[in-house]
């Protein structure tokens, strides 16, 4: 069959040149739609009971992940001109398109007692810019009086302050967001410039925003240097600027067809597929890699380039569809996650992993069939002396070090295993960015002064409607606020607590020793004043944080980006049995689901709910639910690549055999993640799986080989090792190394997850090489026995094509006859009849 293919290919070059030029003109137009994401994924499951409360949650309180907030520690902004200066920026913001809100120190209210209508009403605190500084002093303190404020818009203790901008909801997830950003950072700059005040910024779309505007730098930075990687290792093999430029321009198309993909599909680049581009230049090279090495050395022994570049595709042909399919393996089986990022990764590389066989296939041959047969400089690679003497200490080690190969790899298993036992699985909001990054030297600055930005929410359902304003449950709502206070990486709750203890306060005219709830005489006065507003303060503060049915009340709080372990121990250990002892007790029945918990009481039967959920809570368990995920995907890799396996060989004990010296890889990196404290998270899961599927192709590359060469030794093991390693082992070692310094580049992104893969991915696939060329055939030596049937159903005996010459199905030259810038085929007959 390949044969015909060949013919096919070589007879229809230039219609096929037009084919593929007009399919990657079509996929060129689509990729000019691709977008970027400006999301965090939901890769929590729709089905979930917390991803469905917290859609429930915000459809009642909207959304919590909205605030970007601007934060400074300087005495100077305390200064009249820069106070001033303070209040210009604040409304400059307020009229930026796509904000909402801004709530800051010139901005703020305070509720004031009135008597004559025996109700309470707002009123600005700068309701005029001070005039003199103990103007504006005498105001600030007004503001430190009042308690609801401490902790939310200014820290008394340390003088810090924030601006908290509300973002539209309908700006966050599009590419609006970046021009709302771009927008707020020009005026705070200009304020910095004018002021000399430093500024910090966080929020989730301050966040969003940051990582979308890396993630496109990144995936052409990377491209780019995927390209000239690769291309300076091609050159340093082959000697040949045709086996530079024409694989780089194979691997070009590719890139355009994975945009073109990405938009057909009306998928978006995230941070995962913004990666794939420059993956399929690492990965998709060592298919050029293959096809030229191979028609060096057919055209070296015959000197008919016509002949030599159709035997590229007869027997380079199988091989390479082959080990694409294990590659894509480590790419497809993120498609059985159901996580919509995974799956779009999945789907988008492994279609693309066998585009770039298809393309490889044609475009390689034939452009090289127009081009002047190689030289003898471009063909001495295939006599490289170094490398030879390294397969041949290879060979050694594997005839005569046999027990130190199995101790020192057995040392190295103890070791990861010992290595795996210490790795820890967490993760963080901000995960990917390096600790230097200003992103988190400004989330550092919030932890400092204000406890963190990162949204939590807890809702308490009093079960009956208008209850929360009861005094009973103010005053549980107000024990739990107490104990939040006293957790370090929780900032000061805000909730209806906090404006009926203002209230309190402004019905004793601002005493700030009165910032309290109120006893049971004092409640009839105080609610009968606040049931007659109808102010700013009952439309948008109250209904903020109670429901419309008054029965479920809202407690805001911001986290520290602690980390998963952290926030769970929060949660597990200290928020819930918080919670049972203020709503359990005697006589009331706890039932747990998810992140809820149900108090009832035996003898009414009535029912208290408390929920905890929000953005953090929901990325953390996404997190978690990822990793598992990919757990179950590194299984299913083994699986389909165990089946491959057993296709091509058709006998268990190579199955075994093959997947021992591709285990180990996997097991050493694990093993590092542990020494070097490198967490298990989704961006590191993610490499096992990818491993993987690379590394099997050089197991299948040498055992083809060393089956075909059992043949023509007499089934000699020894011999048909060495033979297998000298010449297998070339193109092992040229794309291993091609594999390496391409996944390398990835270490040097901004992104922590980014960074784990280049280096894991790098490491893993150098390891690979090793156990490939060294435990593999001692392996053999030590269990093969050599000899095997002929089965005709086992993939593996087409490969003979690949590796005896001696057994080629000699090629119609008739059919061959191609005139190539007056070139005869026919004048090669003679040679080439010869040796076939």
């Amino acid at each position: 069959m390949w044969n015909k293919i060949a013919i096919f290919i070589i007879k229809n070059r230039l219609r096929l040149i037009i084919f593929l030029t007009i399919l990657t003109a079509f996929m060129a137009y689509q990729a000019k739609d691709a977008e970027m994401s400006y999301d965090f994924a939901n890769v929590v499951s729709q089905d979930d009971v917390d991803m469905q409360y917290f859609q429930r949650f915000k459809q009642a309180f909207g959304e919590d992940g909205n605030i970007l907030v601007v934060g400074m520690q300087d005495n100077k902004v305390y200064r009249l001109q820069n106070f001033a200066k303070l209040k210009a920026l604040s409304d400059k913001l307020t009229k930026v398109e796509g904000v909402k809100a801004v709530i800051s120190l010139p901005n703020l209210v305070q509720v004031v007692k009135d008597t004559a209508e025996s109700k309470f009403a707002t009123a600005a605190i700068f309701s005029k810019m001070p005039a003199t500084q103990p103007q504006l002093d005498s105001l600030l303190q007004v503001v430190r009086n009042q308690g609801f404020y401490d902790g939310q818009i200014i820290n008394n203790k340390t003088g810090a302050t924030l601006l908290a901008v509300t973002v539209d909801p309908e700006y966050l997830n599009s590419a609006r967001r970046v021009e709302v950003m771009d927008h707020v950072m020009e005026h705070t700059q200009a304020f910095t410039k004018s002021t000399g005040i430093k500024l910090h910024y966080a929020g989730l779309p301050f966040v969003r925003a940051v990582m979308t505007t890396k993630v496109a730098a990144e995936m052409k930075m990377f491209l780019l240097l995927a390209l000239l990687v690769t291309g300076v290792t091609l050159f340093i093999f082959f000697r040949s600027f045709y086996a530079v430029i024409f694989p780089l321009l194979v691997i070009s198309l590719v890139v355009v067809w994975v945009l073109g993909t990405l938009s057909l599909l009306d998928y978006k680049i995230s941070l995962l597929t913004g990666l794939i581009p420059a993956i399929l230049v690492v990965i998709g090279i060592p298919n050029s890699t293959y096809l030229l090495t191979r028609y060096h050395y057919d055209y070296r022994k015959h000197g008919n380039k016509i002949l030599a570049l159709s035997r590229v595709i007869s027997k380079i042909g199988v091989v390479n569809l082959v080990t694409n399919t294990t590659t894509a393996i480590g790419f497809i089986v993120f498609m059985f996650t159901h996580v919509a990022i995974l799956y779009e990764f999945g789907v988008v590389a492994g279609i693309n992993i066998f585009v770039t066989f298809v393309i490889s296939i044609i475009l390689i041959p034939v452009v090289f069939s127009y081009l002047p047969p190689p030289s003898n400089k471009q063909l001495r690679h295939l006599d490289a002396r170094p490398l030879n003497k390294l397969l041949e200490f290879f060979d050694s080690i594997v005839h005569r070090k046999r027990p130190l190969v199995y101790f020192f790899t057995t040392l190295a298993l103890v070791l990861s295993l010992w290595g795996i036992y210490k790795v820890k699985t967490v993760s963080y909001m901000v995960d990917d960015l390096p600790e230097e990054s200003s992103v988190n030297a400004d989330l550092t600055f919030f932890e400092n002064h204000f406890n963190g930005v990162m949204p939590l929410e807890i809702i308490v359902d009093t079960g009956v409607k208008q209850g929360v304003m009861r005094l009973p449950n103010l005053s549980k709502l107000n024990q739990l606020e107490n104990f939040l206070r006293t957790q370090p990486i929780l900032s000061a709750p805000i909730s209806v607590v906090g404006l009926v203890k203002t209230a309190t306060q402004a019905f004793y005219g601002g005493d700030p020793n009165s910032y309290r709830l109120p006893d049971n005489t004092e409640r009839n006065f105080i609610f009968s004043y606040l049931a007659k507003q109808n102010n700013d303060i009952n439309q948008r503060l109250l209904h903020s944080f109670v429901d419309s049915t008054g029965q479920r009340a809202r407690i805001s709080l911001k986290v520290a980006d602690a980390g998963s372990r952290e926030l769970d121990t929060l949660i597990l250990k200290k928020i819930k049995p918080e919670l049972h002892e203020i709503y359990g007790g005697e006589g009331v029945t706890v039932t747990e689901e998810g992140n809820t918990t149900v108090f009832t009481r035996d003898d009414s039967g009535s029912k208290t709910t408390v929920s905890l959920t929000g953005t953090t809570l929901l990325f953390i368990k996404g997190n978690e639910y990822l990793i598992n995920n990919l757990r179950s995907s590194l299984i299913l890799a083994f699986v389909l690549v165990t089946i491959v396996i057993a296709l091509l060989f058709k006998s268990m004990r190579i199955v075994i055999i093959s997947l021992i010296p591709n285990m180990i890889p996997l097991l050493i990196a694990g093993g590092l993640m542990g020494f070097f404290n490198i967490p298990l998270k989704p961006s590191t899961a993610l490499i096992f799986s990818i491993a993987l599927g690379i590394a099997i192709d050089d197991s299948i590359h040498f055992l083809a080989k060393y089956r075909s060469e059992l043949l023509s030794n007499g089934f000699h093991v020894s011999r048909a090792i060495t033979t297998s390693l000298t010449e297998a082992g070339t193109s092992m070692i040229y794309t291993s190394i091609i594999l390496f310094f391409g996944f390398v580049i990835f270490a040097f992104s901004e992104f922590g997850g980014t960074k784990a893969l280049g280096v894991l991915m790098s490491v893993s696939l150098l390891i690979a090489l090793f156990t490939n060329l060294i435990i593999l055939p001692t392996l053999l030596m030590t269990f093969d026995s050599g000899k095997y049937k002929h089965d005709p159903y086992a993939l593996i005996e087409h490969y003979n094509e690949f590796y005896l010459e001696q057994e080629d199905e000699e090629l119609d030259l008739n059919q061959l006859k191609l005139k190539v810038e007056e070139e005869i085929l026919e004048e090669d007959k003679k040679p080439v009849t010869s040796e076939v």
